[in-house]
């Protein structure tokens, strides 16, 4: 799979250094997946939790951190909409969140 804004990812773990390995173990794992459908996300992170047919919410490095994702099947690209703590989570409306590019 395609990852889209990895840069948020590392921005993301510059401020929250405890996140770093685990996020770059996501992204290693998402970049050599394959996956055709939403079933075969959850066979590798049954913890995830589908939104609709192409939004996911991973779980982070023991559930202290949230990711939400949009996954384009078709296209192969696995999109990083949202970062953020667990308390942070519990804030958003993790079906209308949408990625806000930094500089």
């Amino acid at each position: 799979m395609r990852l889209i804004a990895k840069k948020t990812i590392v921005n993301f773990y510059t401020v929250h250094a405890s996140a770093k390995g685990s996020l770059e173990a996501f992204a290693e794992e998402v970049k050599a997946a394959n996956w055709q459908k939403p079933s075969d996300v959850i066979a590798v992170y049954p913890s995830a939790d589908v939104i609709t047919g192409k939004r996911f919410v991973f779980n982070i490095k023991g559930n202290s951190y949230r990711l939400v994702a949009d996954i384009e099947f078709r296209l192969s690209q696995v999109y990083i909409v949202w970062i953020g703590t667990h308390a942070e989570y519990s804030k958003v409306d993790v079906k209308t969140v949408s990625y806000v590019k930094s500089n």
